[in-house]
């Protein structure tokens, strides 16, 4: 699939929901991941689960829903579905740990060629470090998604050969999920699987990352 202009956050999150597979046990991260909630199609059986100690947590809490005891781990107000139950978070931990998740989705300042994942720090001084449950998840989860926009503020690829954050997890990213584009990483390669707003052509111009045309 292509299109002639970038995606929006929406779109981004609209198309990871669609990739999830029914039933599947899911956790997402801190940021743009917390909207794949809000397009999961109702009937789906996705499970969404919370390293703050939830599990069948909903959509974003709405003006009139907001429960202040009711939020994800990024402190923002959610919906409970029928059967959600709650926990301590050292439980939510061990399911991350065990491995009882299907998938997670996490944000990224930088996901190299070969899926090593660099989210919790930018090494530059002063830098708050936030590691959160980023690293339990990169190892726990089956599948790991990655959601980012391609580039920097300055223009810089967020999709590089080797990462130059310190990294959260090595060789743990299965598909990253940009606004310009989607990519597989796969033992063959960094595979192109959709374009948005820009040519395959282009990327291979603006990315030291070799591609591979889906």
């Amino acid at each position: 699939m292509s299109r002639d202009q970038a995606l929006s956050k929406d779109e981004m999150a609209a198309l990871v929901a669609k990739d999830i597979a029914p039933g599947s046990f899911v956790n997402l991260g801190i940021g743009q991941p917390t909207l794949v909630a809000d397009f999961l199609p109702e009937g789906s059986g996705v499970v969404l689960h919370t390293e703050n100690g939830m599990l069948n947590m909903g959509p974003a809490a709405t003006e009139g829903e907001v429960d202040p005891d009711l939020i994800n781990a990024g402190k923002i107000p959610v919906t409970e579905l029928p059967g959600a139950s709650y926990f301590h978070h050292a439980d939510s931990f061990a399911m991350m740990r065990g491995g009882h998740l299907d998938v997670c989705v996490l944000g990224a300042f930088q996901v190299s060629a070969t899926g090593d994942l660099a989210n919790w720090h930018t090494g530059a001084p002063g830098a708050i470090p936030a590691v959160g449950g980023a690293m339990d998840l990169a190892i726990g989860a089956k599948s790991v998604f990655v959601m980012m926009g391609l580039f920097a503020k300055d223009g810089t690829p967020k999709l590089v050969l080797d990462c130059t954050y310190p990294l959260t997890g090595v060789g743990c990213v299965d598909r990253v999920y940009t606004d310009v584009a989607t990519f597989d990483i796969t033992s063959d390669g960094v595979v192109v699987t959709d374009t948005f707003g820009i040519s395959y052509d282009e990327l291979t111009d603006r990315l030291e990352v070799p591609l591979v045309r889906g």
